[in-house]
């Protein structure tokens, strides 16, 4: 029973490690456009990859859950759930954010001999996930709150971009996910939320009270009315609004 979390832990890493395999076999797809001009576009196989993210956020949930279960929390369950959501929640988001400005790049004149500097960015966020996990591990006090902004919270709503450019039909939206500003504020932006030490909700429930509870009820209604009407984008909507309603509250957690 004690290696059955530890089991979980290791197959979050597992999803991570195929969803970079997903991610790293794809090269360009080349479509036309109307007037019969030649565009690049995101390979369609990118968003299995996302998928399997979702999997990993999934069995990570189940980790804690079993150890909670079993009664048999430990050090090294702990540290391995870090190492594995490094990978499924920062490398392989990481991945994803090289080929989407890499796509971005390309768009453009001269696009394909873009400096590597420019494409390292997206490797920007790996290395925030990793030292967001590192200060959890270290810091006993984030039981019913977090600081800054949780890792695998931030894998899901990059693994969300693009699930959304090909399950979305609104041009606006799909133009701005290939967009090089756009994703290289989203990488600057999301780096610097993991890393901050703003107070931010937790799930972990001291009771199930209004009065105790009432930015994750808050929470969880806009995330039901937001997935009833906007399906896909309804997860950067929750994320966008997990963090606003936590500086909300910002005096109920800290």
């Amino acid at each position: 029973m004690k290696q059955i979390p530890n089991l979980f832990t290791l197959l979050n890493l597992v999803f991570g490690c195929i969803a970079i395999v997903f991610i790293l076999q794809n090269g360009f797809i080349v479509v036309a456009d109307a007037n019969g001009q030649q565009l690049l576009d995101i390979p369609e196989k990118v968003w299995i990859a996302s998928l399997f993210i979702g999997l990993a956020a999934v069995v990570d949930f189940f980790d804690g859950f079993m150890a909670r279960m079993f009664k048999v929390p430990s050090a090294m369950g702990k540290q391995l759930d870090s190492l594995a959501d490094v990978v499924s929640f920062g490398v392989a988001p990481g991945m994803i954010l090289y080929q989407m400005l890499r796509l971005s790049f390309a768009q453009g004149a001269d696009g394909l001999d873009t400096p590597f500097f420019w494409l390292a960015l997206a490797f920007i966020l790996p290395a925030a996930a990793a030292y967001r996990l590192a200060k959890f591990n270290l810091d006993t006090s984030q039981e019913y709150h977090f600081k800054g902004v949780p890792t695998p919270a931030v894998g899901l709503v990059i693994a969300s971009l693009p699930v959304i450019y090909w399950q979305t039909d609104i041009s606006w939206i799909n133009s701005l996910l290939l967009n090089k500003v756009f994703i290289i504020i989203c990488i600057i932006g999301l780096s610097l939320l993991m890393v901050s030490s703003i107070p931010i909700l937790s799930f972990k429930f001291k009771d199930f009270s209004v009065k105790n509870n009432l930015p994750r009820y808050i929470l969880l209604l806009i995330s039901v009315i937001s997935v009833l009407f906007l399906h896909w984008l309804a997860i950067p909507v929750i994320f966008i609004a997990y963090v606003l309603v936590s500086l909300l509250f910002i005096n109920r957690l800290s």
